[in-house]
Order: C-alpha cells, then sequence, then structure tokens
C-alpha cells in the first residue's frame, strides 16, 4: 500500500515536473519573442501649412483639438497649443512620415483673417511648409477584433505603472507572481462590502491570463495562471513583465473591435498618445481595468467618475501623488472624446476603400498582424465639408415638402485630378455609419452622365467639332427581343437640328442618341474603358442614355481622366505604407496613360463648362464664388430615380449621386438635387479655376449657340468661344458676320440685328 503511494507520488512529481516544463517552456518562448497582434494604423494626410493658405487661426485651433492637442498656457510640451487672436503657438509632437522622422518642436503661425501669413520655428526663423502629425483614422484589425497600440517604456508616463502597483498590486515588486495573503484580504473586503471592490489576483496573474490563456474560469485555469505567473516572474524582469502588461490588458469595447493596451485606450479614451495623459487621465485608465464594461466612462459616466476619485484618493493615501494633486483632479470631468472621436475621427466609407486597395497588394495576415503604417490620401478638414454638405441637402430635400424627395439616401466622392487620389468619401447619410457603403456598392444607372462619352467619341472620330449639326428628332429601335425603343426629351419637345454644344449643354436625349448611332455603339463603349473602366459596358442602345449602372468611385474614375486632361491613372487612397521598423514596403506605382487626343479632350472639356455657362448646370452659377471656373454635368436616370452630378474645377472633381436605396422616384434631376448638394460643397473649398491647356493646333473662335455659324460676340448674346482647329474653315454668320467691331456691334444690337436666342427661355432637356 504505501509502495503504491510512493509510486503514485513519483509519478505525480514526475506528471508535475513534466506540466511545469511545457508551460515554462510554452511562457518563455511566446514572452520572449512576443509579437503581438498589431493592426496597420491608417492614418490621414497631414495639415501642411504655409504662407498664403486658406485657413483661419480658429479653423486651425479646431484642428489641432480634433488631433487631440490640448489649449493651455504656455504650450511648453508636446501636443500643447495657444492661441492668441490670430496667433497660435502650438509645440508639434514628433511623428514619423515616410520620408522623415520630425521631432517635437515648436512653431508660430500667425494668420490674417482667413490666411496663414507666416510660419516661424524656434528662434523666430521662417519656415516655408510644416507638416503637422496625421489623424489617426483607423486600423485594419484582424477578425477576431483585437487592436493595441504598442508602446515602449519611454513612451508611459511615470505615473501609470506607479498607479497600477498601488490599485492593483501593492506588492508587486516584491511577490514571485502570486500573493495569497492580496487573494484573502480581498476575499473578506468583497464580502464586507457585498460587491467587487477589490480583486486578488496580482498584474502578473491579469497578463498571463490575458496572454497566455482562455477566458474560462476552471480550477486547471486558476493552477495553470498561478504555475504561469511565477514561471514568469522567475525568468523575466519586473520592468519587462509591466511594459507588457501595460500592451496587453483588456480596457474597452468599440463595436467590433477589442481595446487592449493603455497605448490605444488613451486614444480611444481621450483622442491622444499615452505619454500626454495627466494626472485625472491616468486614474480614470487605472479605475477601467477592474471592469471595462461595468465602469465604461461613456455608458456609466457616473460609475466611472465615482471609481476614478476613489482611484485618485488611494493614490494619495500611497503617497503616488500629494493631497493637494488629488483634489484638484476630482473635481475635473472624466474629460473623454465623444463616442472615442467616432462621430468626427471615424470615416468607414474612406477605411472601406483603403482595405480593397491594400488587399490588392498585402495578404490579409500582413494587413492585421504586422504592425504596418498606412498613410493615405484623406484629406480630414475636406472629409468634414464633404459631409456637411451632402447632410445638408439631404435634410433640405426632407424639408421640401415632396413626399418622394423625403428620407433620400447619397453618396460623394472627392478626387484631384492632378494625382489621381481620392481626398474624401461619404457612403451614406450617416457618414461615420459602418454600415453599407454606397460610394463602392452601389450600382445605379448614371444617367446623362454618360452623354459626354458619347460626344468624346464623335470629337474623336474627326467628323465632328462644336458647331456641327446633330438631329434631334424621334427615333425607334427594334431591340434584339422585339421591343421598341423610343426615348425621348426632358422637356417633350423635338428640337431639330441643334449644334453639338448645344446638344450637350441642354442634354438633349434624342440628339444624343442619333449622334451615338451615327458613330457606333463601339467606339461609345470603349470609351468608358478608355477613360478608366475595367470593362466596357454591353453595347445597347440604351448606354446611350446611361444605362450602365456604376457606382460613385467608377464615376469619379472616369471624370477624372477628364478633369486630367484625358491622362487617365487609377484613382488611389494610399500613398505610402512602412512596416513595424518604419521601412517603406511597396509604393502604390502612379500609373499615367494618355486616354484620348488632347484636342478632344479639350474641346470636351470647354464643352462642359458650357454646360455651367448655358445648360443644366447653370443655377449653381449664383452660388459659387465670382469668377470660379468649373466643368461638370447633370445625370437623371428614368423615372427620377436617380440624381448625379459629376463636376471639377482647377483642383478638386467631386461627384454627387443622390436617390432612394429602394430604387423608388425622387422626383429630382441632376439639376435639383445633386447638383445642390455639389455646389455646396465646391463652394466652400477654396478650390482653384478649371483652365485647361490649349493644345497646339487649336484656337477658339466664336461661333452661334444655336447655328453654329461663326459670330462675333460684340452683337449677339448667344456667341461663344469653343475651340476648333487651327484654320478650320466655318461658315460665316449673314447677320452678326465675324471681325464686326464692339462699335458696330452696339449698333446692330440696338437695331435688333442679332441672331435668334428665344430658345433660351426653354425648358432644359433632360438632365
Amino acid at each position: 500500500m504505501q509502495r503504491g503511494l510512493a509510486v503514485l507520488a513519483v509519478l505525480g512529481l514526475v506528471l508535475a515536473i513534466i506540466v511545469v516544463a511545457i508551460l515554462g517552456r510554452r511562457v518563455t518562448q511566446q514572452f520572449e519573442g512576443r509579437r503581438w497582434t498589431l493592426p496597420a494604423r491608417v492614418y490621414a494626410q497631414p495639415l501642411e501649412l504655409y504662407a498664403g493658405q486658406q485657413l483661419s487661426s480658429r479653423r486651425f485651433a479646431e484642428e489641432l483639438a480634433r488631433l487631440g492637442y490640448i489649449a493651455q498656457t504656455p504650450a511648453d510640451r508636446p501636443g500643447t497649443y495657444r492661441r492668441r487672436g490670430d496667433t497660435v503657438d502650438v509645440h508639434v509632437r514628433a511623428f514619423a512620415f515616410p520620408d522623415e522622422r520630425q521631432p517635437a518642436q515648436r512653431l508660430k503661425v500667425s494668420f490674417d483673417e482667413e490666411t496663414v501669413t507666416t510660419l516661424a520655428g524656434d528662434g523666430g526663423a521662417d519656415v516655408p511648409v510644416f507638416r503637422l502629425d496625421p489623424l489617426l483614422i483607423g486600423s485594419i484589425f484582424p477578425i477576431h477584433g483585437e487592436d493595441r497600440i504598442v508602446v515602449s517604456p519611454n513612451q508611459v508616463p511615470p505615473l501609470l505603472p506607479e498607479a497600477l502597483k498601488a490599485i492593483e498590486d501593492r506588492k508587486f515588486e516584491s511577490h514571485h507572481g502570486v500573493n495569497p495573503l492580496a487573494i484573502l484580504r480581498a476575499f473578506f473586503v468583497n464580502v464586507r462590502a457585498g460587491q467587487v471592490e477589490q480583486g486578488g489576483s496580482t498584474l502578473t496573474q491579469q497578463l498571463v491570463k490575458s496572454y497566455f490563456l482562455d477566458s474560462r474560469r476552471t480550477l486547471r485555469r486558476k493552477v495553470e495562471e498561478a504555475i504561469m505567473a511565477f514561471i514568469l516572474e522567475s525568468r523575466f524582469e519586473k520592468a519587462d513583465i509591466m511594459n507588457a502588461y501595460i500592451n496587453e490588458i483588456y480596457l474597452g469595447q468599440d463595436g467590433r473591435r477589442a481595446v487592449h493596451g493603455f497605448g490605444l485606450a488613451s486614444q480611444f479614451y481621450f483622442g491622444k498618445p499615452l505619454s500626454e495623459l495627466n494626472l485625472q487621465e491616468v486614474a480614470l485608465m487605472v479605475a477601467i481595468v477592474r471592469g471595462p464594461s461595468y465602469y465604461d466612462p461613456r455608458r456609466h459616466a457616473e460609475r466611472a467618475l465615482e471609481r476614478r476619485n476613489l482611484v485618485l484618493k488611494v493614490l494619495a493615501e500611497q503617497g503616488v501623488v500629494t493631497t493637494a494633486e488629488a483634489e484638484r483632479a476630482t473635481k475635473t470631468p472624466l474629460g473623454i472624446t465623444d463616442n472615442a472621436g467616432r462621430a468626427a475621427n471615424y470615416f468607414p466609407a474612406f477605411l472601406d476603400l483603403v482595405r480593397r486597395q491594400l488587399r490588392e497588394d498585402y495578404p490579409e495576415n500582413e494587413l492585421t498582424e504586422a504592425g504596418l503604417t498606412v498613410f493615405t490620401t484623406l484629406d480630414p478638414l475636406l472629409q468634414e465639408k464633404a459631409e456637411t454638405a451632402l447632410s445638408a441637402e439631404l435634410e433640405r430635400q426632407d424639408e421640401s415638402g415632396s413626399k418622394r424627395a423625403k428620407n433620400l439616401e447619397g453618396s460623394l466622392v472627392v478626387t484631384t485630378p492632378q494625382t489621381g487620389e481620392i481626398v474624401a468619401v461619404v457612403g451614406g447619410r450617416r457618414a461615420s455609419f459602418d454600415g453599407f457603403n454606397r460610394a463602392l456598392d452601389m450600382k445605379r444607372p448614371i444617367g446623362s452622365l454618360a452623354k459626354p462619352l458619347v460626344y468624346l467619341a464623335a470629337l474623336e472620330s474627326g467628323r465632328y467639332t462644336p458647331g456641327s449639326t446633330v438631329v434631334d428628332e424621334p427615333i425607334e429601335l427594334k431591340l434584339d427581343n422585339g421591343e421598341l425603343w423610343t426615348p425621348g426629351n426632358y422637356d417633350l419637345k423635338v428640337h431639330g437640328p441643334v449644334t453639338l454644344v448645344r446638344a450637350l449643354t441642354q442634354s438633349y436625349n434624342l440628339a444624343t442618341v442619333n449622334l451615338g448611332l451615327e458613330i457606333g455603339l463601339g467606339p461609345v463603349t470603349r470609351t468608358y474603358v478608355e477613360l478608366g473602366l475595367d470593362d466596357a459596358p454591353p453595347k445597347f442602345p440604351s448606354v446611350l442614355l446611361g444605362a450602365a449602372q456604376l457606382n460613385p468611385v467608377e464615376v469619379a474614375q472616369m471624370y477624372n481622366t477628364l478633369a486630367n486632361g484625358g491622362y487617365r491613372s487609377p484613382l488611389r487612397a494610399v500613398r505610402a505604407v512602412v512596416d513595424a521598423d518604419g521601412k517603406p514596403l511597396k509604393a502604390p506605382e502612379l500609373e499615367v496613360t494618355q486616354a484620348a487626343s488632347a484636342e478632344a479632350i479639350y474641346t470636351l472639356d470647354r464643352l462642359l463648362i458650357e454646360v455651367f455657362e448655358r445648360g443644366t448646370a447653370r443655377p449653381a452659377k449664383r452660388s459659387l464664388p465670382p469668377g470660379l471656373v468649373v466643368a461638370g454635368k447633370t445625370g437623371t436616370s428614368n423615372d427620377y430615380r436617380d440624381s448625379w452630378f459629376a463636376g471639377f474645377s482647377g483642383g478638386h472633381l467631386i461627384v454627387v449621386w443622390m436617390g432612394h436605396d429602394d430604387n423608388a422616384p425622387t422626383g429630382l434631376t441632376g439639376t435639383t438635387g445633386a447638383l445642390q448638394a455639389w455646389t455646396r460643397l465646391m463652394s466652400t473649398i477654396g478650390t482653384s479655376s478649371f483652365e485647361p491647356l490649349l493644345p497646339e493646333d487649336v484656337e477658339d473662335r466664336w461661333i452661334d449657340y444655336y447655328t453654329g455659324l461663326e459670330t462675333s460676340p460684340y452683337c449677339t448674346r448667344s456667341a461663344v468661344s469653343l475651340p476648333f482647329a487651327v484654320g478650320q474653315r466655318i461658315p460665316p454668320s449673314p447677320t452678326c458676320p465675324p471681325g464686326t467691331t464692339p462699335s458696330e456691334g452696339a449698333l446692330m444690337l440696338m437695331s435688333g440685328f442679332e441672331t435668334d436666342s428665344a430658345d433660351t427661355t426653354e425648358p432644359p432637356a433632360r438632365p
């Protein structure tokens, strides 16, 4: 019997040694080579400051606040600023850009109302251009949702580890992983209080539970936890364990994203780096450790405040801070950002686009685990204006009294044509809602947005000029299925022979169909691909009037080529990617291809300018800044189901869609819907005029808008200056011939001898 017990004891000892050895090997290997799952961090483009920039001191201070900078006097540490009238002193944080590491430094920015006048660095030296640290707009985390920002010991405020020890583990420096006395003390305190006020686990045990074990609460797990905590303490320094704890511990939930570590929690709760937290903020973070859900400061503010103040009281009792410091901190509010800044700093539609583009070059595990840093093209200031413009127009439609225009949805995309960068994306009415992304996943008929492609194909053929006559007359086509296709004009009229410029600017359907059939469906559908689509639409006659179903980003791709002088480059949302060590990885290639001849593109762009001067976008001129030259096209699908507008200035292309998700009629044309939101945004972004470069073999000539005959601007109000091949013969107007002088023209106008312009009062064709 005794021998049997001895054998069992030996076997048990051997088994225990084996278990300890296995656990020890696991702990050592995983902890020594610890690599947390590090999601890719995604940043917006930085705000670049320079003299002459359109920016007010108030707006600059708002942008600093968005970045988590604190207003204080003096601005004596990184992450602080002071605004005095039209001068802002800011202590800029250090930041590692893809091309350089910028140190923390002081900067003085002076303003004159809405303009930056001077930038001065330390010592008053002039600074020509300066980049602020960019806004962190999100991360790409794995499917299980674990997210963190790993911080090194020198990025941790000294108060944090001291506060953790005082509140969570007073014997941290002396125990060996487990503190039996703390377990007993916590048991009696909690029984007496009737609730959990103290925990018995050491910081090391908490780390082991989070880092090595699952969430099951069994006796076996508790034994494993104690053994692994002891092993961890015996083989690693206390400082390493503390730093691992600071980076690992669970501190909250953000939707499906689990917030791990104090580095990310600092951004999640306060919108700033961990190193910049003050006493009351550190105290709240330590308070949350005990129960991230129970003490969630957004859902249970009073409970969190009470717990934070208790932490401050204990810190004072333990001598970590003075009583006076604790009392001052107790009187402060929680100070957390509104919903982690999600409403202001979360752009799900844009992040969705970034993820899709990154997945073309990087495997999923690199994006979610390798600690990449992604620098994107997002302009936060412009994104904010885009969201505001679309939201304001949708609300205006809600209040318009039209039942069909109530509760519309919308989408908006902004690019910079010369770079091909997407700088803003709005995926729906609720821009911060991470749901259906209409900018990418919604396919709707583009209506008359397709017409410029028909006219581009016509101009490319060499058989048409802006003054060429096209026939606006009824047509019946028998389709392959035996049905008759009988398109009509928006105004239900037939206009007969019209000039190319008039047909496009007034968006005449019949003229466009007759023109498209004349040049052929093949050249028209190929134009879609030449301008940037992956695939050409089917060769159905209805494609001439926009039956092709596209999303707003695809429309932006095509119109970006028109805005960039016919040079096509794939739209991009990513500027650069660097690895966890700061090494730049594969940069997105900037591909530029000439999509069409310079002459044809230039002519079409000039016609699209006339859409604002004489055509369906003319109402926008009243709201745009005086003198701003823009170009674009309205679009409306059948039965007023989709309202589109795509237009560009010298610096920006904006595409807007408005409609119902269930495809119900809206009662809106492109003019009365999408154009209104487009105008709201274009009028606020401080852009430049669109000034296309005149090709060498092209010259401007004055023709009559209605007849296409060459004329003089001095004797007719219907004269329009448009491009033609140098030396091309244009029949002269008999009533207002070219070369008429200003004085002669004045006499002719006074005598009533001007070409017929009565048609200017007729309703525009369907946009």
